[in-house]
């Protein structure tokens, strides 16, 4: 069970429970802040790979 089962009504609740703690006001740079960590971490991961596939490749290569 992982992140992508939470479905509509946990979703819901996860919004809920964000605009208690951290009220309207700072919602938005909190998922602004959240938005670029993620953007950043993919671009990191997607590097990874094709740092990866490109050794993968000379290795064969040679």
């Amino acid at each position: 069970m992982g992140l992508a089962n939470i479905g509509i009504p946990g979703l819901i609740l996860i919004v809920v429970l964000a605009l208690i703690i951290f009220g309207p006001k700072k919602l938005p740079e909190i998922g602004k802040a959240a938005g670029e960590t993620l953007r950043e971490f993919k671009s990191t991961a997607n590097d990874i790979m094709e740092d990866k596939t490109e050794k993968t490749e000379q290795k064969d290569k040679s």
